[in-house]
């Protein structure tokens, strides 16, 4: 049993490296084919530090979408939480807060936005899609009511976050922060249950909504980290 238990481990992970080197390899195709097609333009230090740069803001976004996506939901609001949480951000910001204001208006600001996501959708029980599409107008109204139709930029002292080495620092602590609660926490596990077969993990006695709730909640947070990078 102990070896057939070995064998199976050693294809898993067999598998999960193939993928690894399946995607690498696709990478580097995609990679080279705009090369030759573009020489003077494309494939230079510059540009592939800014394409760097720019999947690091949309990683984050994908290690909250993960969560909710998972349990078999959806999340349309995410531009416009990204957008609420960057406005509300900068607005602390630049009353003074700093760094402080940033984050805490950011992250504060995706977790409320997850937070009613969450709720109107287990209160509601309209579909995850419908019910984030419609919350997703009421975000841009408050945006656009809140920054006055004024662009909002940070002050040059306080763009850490948005250039190296501040923004791989982290979005590397956003995936490992993921990766933890994914594998190593209770929500982690119960989000792979809930997501193989609902009616089962409800009649194990996982309270469904609870951990979907909590699913909204911790996305919208990861969309506040997001909206920081961004």
């Amino acid at each position: 049993m102990d070896a057939r238990t070995q064998n199976m481990s050693k294809k898993k992970l067999s598998s999960t490296i193939k993928g690894y080197l399946i995607l690498c390899l696709m990478i580097f195709v995609s990679w080279l084919v705009f090369k030759l097609l573009t020489p003077d333009n494309f494939g230079t230090m510059d540009n592939m530090l800014s394409y760097f740069q720019a999947s690091l803001i949309a990683s984050a976004g994908a290690v909250g979408f993960y969560l909710v996506i998972v349990m078999g939901m959806f999340d349309f609001s995410i531009g416009a939480a990204i957008i609420l949480a960057s406005i509300l951000g900068c607005k602390l910001a630049g009353m003074g807060y700093g760094y402080l204001g940033l984050l805490g208006g950011c992250l504060l600001t995706g977790a409320i936005v997850g937070a009613c996501n969450g709720f109107f959708y287990i209160k509601l029980r309209i579909p995850s899609m419908i019910i984030t599409t419609g919350l997703a107008l009421i975000y841009e109204s408050l945006a656009n009511m809140i920054a006055g139709g004024a662009a909002q930029t940070l002050p040059a002292d306080l763009r850490l976050f948005g250039q190296m080495p501040g923004n791989l620092i982290l979005a590397l602590l956003t995936f490992f922060a993921a990766y933890a609660i994914l594998n190593y926490t209770k929500i982690g596990t119960y989000t792979y249950a809930i997501g193989s077969n609902e009616f089962i993990a409800k009649n194990m006695g996982i309270n469904v909504d609870r951990y979907k709730f909590l699913a909204f909640l911790i996305s919208g947070i990861f969309f506040g980290i997001m909206s920081v990078l961004t």
